[in-house]
């Protein structure tokens, strides 16, 4: 599934090209994709408004338009949105769900084979404001992303920390990929309570995700299956990878080889000298 820095990464290559142009027309080809809202409303809402902005929430992917229209995609696990002439947008594309008409010829195309991604039209900032409220923390690479913002976070909580990390209402966009990568540089095992975590450690996971997210975006994200720049390119961040798929391969920092596990319900890899596995609880005898 893109991740924040894969979804980041579009943003930044699509920013320049579609600023200032014209979204001349949208087809929804597949209803799902804005479900339940009818295709030609979500078309009517959009036709003919100017782009002024190309934003990111979390895993969100927003097209700022005039008027305080908001176009918000989602790509889920196996979307692509592709920039191409129209000369390049040839007829039978497989698993084109929508496309774009902007101005100056150019497409913006969603691909999506399992069908998973969404789109939706917000009218007005209020509105997109509590969307996002609804359904996501704190953005990790902004300024309220602090030790101590975690820290408040996390207290009380019994859940795993792999867990925490993948709630987006907790944090928005950290995935799979960067949670396992996160953890790793933080020395936290997965399956850790969060709320048992010290101050110096959730001080150490707050650093390991930034650096994990700006890693991730400075390779252009990772492509382990469907993953796509908006020009088709795949990105490179598979190739750095510290921990997550490579069961079996030698820890970076040890040579201990990493292992698999369960977490979350999630594939997990984890170096258990490491990460030190989280002793399990005692429980004392009730008292007569």
């Amino acid at each position: 599934m893109p991740e924040l820095p894969e979804v980041e990464t579009v943003r930044r290559q699509l920013a320049p090209h579609l600023s200032g142009r014209r979204l001349e027309a949208l087809e929804v080809l597949d209803p799902r994709w804005c479900d339940p809202a009818p295709p030609g409303e979500v078309a009517d809402a959009v036709r003919g408004r100017t782009i002024e902005a190309v934003r990111r929430r979390g895993k969100y992917l927003v097209l700022a338009l005039e008027d305080e229209v908001a176009l918000v995609m989602h790509l889920r696990m196996t979307g692509t949105l592709l920039l191409v002439s129209e000369a390049e947008d040839r007829p039978g594309r497989p698993h084109l769900r929508v496309r774009l008409r902007l101005g100056g010829g150019r497409r913006l195309l969603f691909c999506d084979p399992r069908r998973f991604g969404t789109g939706i039209v917000l009218l007005g900032d209020e509105a997109l404001e509590r969307y996002f409220a609804q359904r996501l923390g704190v953005e990790p690479l902004g300024p309220d992303f602090t030790a101590e913002a975690l820290r408040e976070l996390a207290a009380g909580r019994r859940a795993p920390v792999k867990a925490f990390l993948l709630t987006q209402e907790r944090i928005a966009g950290v995935g799979n990929i960067y949670a396992d990568e996160a953890l790793f540089r933080a020395r936290i095992h997965p399956l850790r309570a969060v709320g048992t975590l010290r101050r110096p450690q959730l001080a150490a996971l707050r650093d390991a995700v930034v650096e994990s997210l700006e890693a991730g975006i400075d390779a252009r994200g990772a492509t382990i299956d469907d993953f796509r720049h908006a020009d088709g390119a795949r990105g490179s961040f598979q190739d750095r990878f510290l921990v997550h798929r490579r069961e079996g391969e030698p820890c970076p920092r040890c040579a201990t080889p990493v292992r698999k596990l369960r977490a979350a319900g999630r594939g997990t890899y984890v170096c258990e000298r490491c990460q030190p596995r989280p002793r399990p609880r005692i429980r004392l005898p009730a008292a007569r």
